[in-house]
């Protein structure tokens, strides 16, 4: 969960760029080479897991931000800045 500050910030999904000119799939314009595998180049790659890691509980967060999604459902503040979002006092949650 993030506060509506932070919903501006988030990464967005993966998928194919549109077919325009300028986009990273066109070979005009330095885009895309011509027989190049995408995973071995070395700019753009993309990594599923990020580098940060949860300050609560050391997992490694997949949006750049302080708290995982767990962590931050279960107290209640928002996963990238840490501003309270939600009161969790009278929920009864478990610490599994």
């Amino acid at each position: 969960m993030v506060c509506e500050k932070c919903e501006k910030k988030l990464s967005k999904v993966i998928v194919p760029d549109k077919w325009k000119e300028g986009a990273s799939n066109t070979t005009e314009g330095g885009g895309r080479k011509i027989n190049e595998n995408k995973l071995l180049s070395k700019k753009n790659r993309w990594s599923p897991l990020g580098t940060t890691k949860c300050i609560i509980c050391k997992q490694q967060v997949h949006q750049n931000g302080k708290y995982c999604h767990t962590c931050a459902y279960s107290k209640g503040v928002c996963a990238m800045c840490g501003k309270q979002v939600l009161d969790t006092k009278n929920y009864k949650q478990s610490n599994v």
